[in-house]
């Protein structure tokens, strides 16, 4: 089965994907880890962070101080003890209660509209490889644009920004829907709601000032920054990008202790790893050794929820990249993810529409299939949501539109073949980074509750 698509090649990509199927299909078990070494390319690298930094960007990360009515903090949808996600398919941020699953609509102040896509990982961000961000990359490194950022903000982005991962760690502190919250219910959403982003009465400074009204942090930030210039919006993007780059950092999985020659991967996990470097054509997406090429397909997720439209709109679809780019064969294209810890990480999708592994393994191999045979309890969502989560994909033209754009050949597998595939993913996860990690603090200067 086709879907009228075709890959246009480059000579060299075509070089490695022929030497990855050679390699797969015809060397012996654990002796081809040196081509497959080169064949990845250089390893992550992840710079040094002061650790004060670091330590101040944690209590700020977990801090309900930074969110508009101060009661949901950068963890709510980013747990540790969920993987650094919600467990959702769809979260609930502002106008809702609890954490993970037990999160639900909270009755006396119900959400103006859902968020509608999936929290994504924090693993790994802090490699210097990861230079695109969100689900549609509307915001990624740009030497071009001032900053060196280009962002859906264009020119009322605020300067001071180290990197493209701090920018992103604050865009979610701006949506009223995730942290900002209603337009009546404190100044920061009213800010956001009338435009006021830069300038002394903007959401940017009223952020700041909440932060630095608070003395331990006022003193923290002041050592960080110095006493050359007034501390600013960025200076906490600053140190949370810090913090998440430190406290998520997981590429010592069994995968890379056997491509070190460590410890061989076991039978299964090899054969699975065949698998996805061979016939099932996994790495012509999931490249590298964060097994991401960070751009754009569309491979058929169902879509459920609110979908991604302005306020002014009234549909229930996510275009995807279309958004950023404006390009008609972007739609329903999103960004590849990272496969470390994958297995942690469910639901899978943008929309987070596959609650296993498995399920969404199994979509890859006929996403026309899948999407025409979904079946919607397989979605993790939120209690207590009187709305309807399925219009688009119970709209069969919405469906169809979504098929037609796919760019992935189904690929034919046996179920054996499946679990050793799911055995490989299995091996990229690194749980050495709970061991290291900081964990969630006690309290926080604010004195706010913390998500634990």
């Amino acid at each position: 089965m086709t879907h009228g698509f075709q890959i246009a090649w480059h000579p060299r990509a075509r070089l490695v994907l022929c030497a990855l199927l050679f390699i797969a299909s015809a060397a012996p078990a654990n002796t081809d880890t040196a081509a497959l070494n080169d064949l990845l390319g250089p390893r992550p690298q992840f710079s040094e962070r002061d650790p004060n930094r670091v330590a101040l960007g944690r209590l700020l990360f977990y801090d309900p101080v930074i969110s508009g009515n101060r009661n949901i903090s950068c963890a709510t949808c980013h747990h540790p003890t969920l993987a650094t996600g919600d467990g959702l398919s769809l979260g609930l941020g502002e106008g809702g209660i609890g954490l993970g699953q037990h999160r639900k609509l909270d009755p006396n102040n119900p959400p103006e509209q859902r968020i509608p896509r999936n929290a994504q990982a924090l693993f790994n961000l802090g490699a210097t490889s990861f230079t695109t961000f969100f689900h549609d990359g509307r915001l990624e490194a740009d030497p071009s644009e001032p900053g060196g950022i280009r962002t859906p903000l264009g020119g009322d982005m605020v300067s001071g920004f180290e990197s493209a991962l701090s920018a992103q760690a604050m865009f979610p502190v701006l949506s009223p829907d995730e942290m900002a919250g209603h337009y009546s219910e404190n100044p920061i959403a009213a800010a956001v709601r009338q435009g006021r982003l830069t300038g002394p009465d903007g959401a940017w400074a009223l952020i700041t000032q909440r932060a630095t009204e608070i003395p331990a942090y006022r003193d923290a930030l002041r050592d960080a920054v110095g006493d050359e210039r007034e501390i600013g919006f960025a200076d906490i993007a600053n140190v949370i990008a810090d913090f998440i780059a430190v406290e998520w950092r997981a590429d010592n999985s069994p995968f890379d202790q056997a491509l070190r020659g460590d410890t061989p991967l076991p039978a299964a996990a090899e054969r699975g790893r065949r698998m996805f470097y061979g016939r099932a054509n996994c790495a012509s997406c999931h490249t590298g050794w964060l097994q991401t090429d960070q751009q754009f397909h569309s491979i058929g997720m169902p879509q459920l929820g609110p979908g991604k439209a302005a306020r002014f709109e009234s549909h229930s679809r996510d275009d995807g990249r279309l958004r950023v780019t404006g390009r008609a064969e972007d739609r329903y294209r999103f960004r590849t993810p990272s496969l470390r810890n994958v297995a942690l990480t469910a639901p899978y999708g943008h929309a987070g529409a596959f609650a296993t592994l498995e399920g969404v393994v199994r979509h890859h191999l006929d996403p026309v299939l899948s999407l025409t045979q979904f079946d919607p309890s397989q979605a993790v969502l939120p209690a207590g949501l009187e709305v309807s989560d399925w219009r688009e994909w119970e709209d069969t033209s919405a469906r169809a539109a979504i098929a037609q754009s796919i760019d992935i050949e189904p690929v034919d597998l046996s179920d054996d073949e499946v679990d050793d595939l799911i055995a490989f993913l299995h091996s990229l996860t690194d749980e050495t980074w709970r061991a290291r990690s900081a964990g969630v603090p006690e309290s926080v200067p604010s004195g706010l509750p913390v998500d634990q």
